[in-house]
């Protein structure tokens, strides 16, 4: 097989924004070895109009979610490097060279790059994610005029599944994304993962793409709240240790009731609460599972938030983190 890097494209109609994504990844100067989109129930031909560009099509009978989606494809992949790409992003020409060549030559274990708002005139979509202790995340620099701030390589914990790329190996190493999740914050909880195994990677700015940011399910759509506002406590009760009430019980309360509140002033007041509900039932069981090392995962939590609070003094505070660190209070 010639070629480094596989693509995986996770996808739920939209097919005039796959086949764009398509077209773009035929511009790479990183020529994919394959390019496999996992069709998850599409009703709008989009699988048979990605089977005449000549790519490999999984077809799933239904939306099994985004996770489940990307561990398929990562699975089927028979490269060094995987890159996951969501179907709403146009990577320039040179995205996935530079990715894989910056990962290669610095150790990493994955890279991702600079994602811009499509059709904005150079405003951050994202750059690296990062975590507060409130089990909360922000994709850094988002809505954000593109500056120097963002323009500085750095070695990252955490990155977003939106187009990033990845050792294969990584994978086989520390399984794939946690289905129970199924979409948003799966992939900060692999970031975690990846943390505490000492499985870092590097942001490369040079590499840049547009997305149209929740251009499936639109921005703030009921699901998309019910999702995340369960999916935070998830974490939490996932990766905290059983004391985390205790230990951080105030940041979590804070993060997280700051963000339904964001939620209600957009009408989703409901989402937000039947996501917590989900979550809630859930509890005792993620709670008695094996938890991280205490110290590695507190070590994470407080360089992410560190991150956050210098990254929002140098660019200006956003509402939600304003409030999020008058409630929370200085990094114990």
């Amino acid at each position: 097989m010639n070629g480094r890097v596989t693509v995986v494209i996770p996808h739920w109609n939209k097919c005039d924004l796959l086949l764009r994504a398509l077209a773009a990844l035929r511009l790479q100067t990183e020529t994919p070895a394959a390019v496999i989109v996992v069709d998850n129930g599409s009703d709008d031909g989009s699988a048979e109009a990605a089977e005449a560009a000549g790519v490999r099509v999984v077809r799933l009978k239904k939306n099994e979610g985004f996770a489940h989606a990307v561990n398929l494809g990562i699975m089927a992949a028979r490269t060094e490097w995987v890159a996951v790409m969501n179907n709403d992003v146009q990577p320039e020409p040179d995205y996935l060279e530079r990715l894989v060549n910056a990962a290669a030559e610095q150790d990493a274990w994955f890279a991702t790059g600079k994602l811009l708002k499509a059709g904005s005139n150079g405003i951050i979509d994202g750059t690296f994610d990062l975590i507060a202790r409130s089990g909360c995340a922000w994709r850094a620099g988002e809505g954000r005029p593109d500056g120097a701030i963002w323009s500085q390589p750095r070695r990252i914990a955490l990155t977003s599944f939106t187009a990033s790329v990845f050792r294969t190996d990584l994978f086989a190493e520390l399984g794939g994304l946690d289905e129970e999740f199924g979409s948003y914050l799966e992939d900060v909880d692999f970031g975690i993962r990846c943390a505490m195994a000492s499985r870092d990677g590097v942001y490369v700015p040079d590499a840049k793409a547009w997305h149209e940011s929740s251009a499936t399910l639109g921005v703030w759509a009921p699901e998309m709240v019910r999702l995340i506002a369960r999916n935070q406590l998830l974490l939490v009760a996932k990766h905290y240790p059983r004391d985390w009430r205790k230990r951080y019980g105030r940041e979590v309360i804070a993060g997280q009731l700051l963000w339904g509140l964001m939620a209600l002033v957009r009408g989703r007041g409901m989402a937000f609460v039947q996501g917590k509900r989900e979550a809630w039932r859930e509890l005792d069981r993620l709670q008695a599972l094996e938890k991280p090392d205490e110290q590695l995962l507190a070590s994470l939590l407080q360089s992410s938030e560190e991150q956050i609070r210098q990254l929002q003094v140098s660019a200006g505070f956003d509402r939600y983190w304003k409030w999020y660190f008058a409630a929370a209070g200085k990094r114990r």
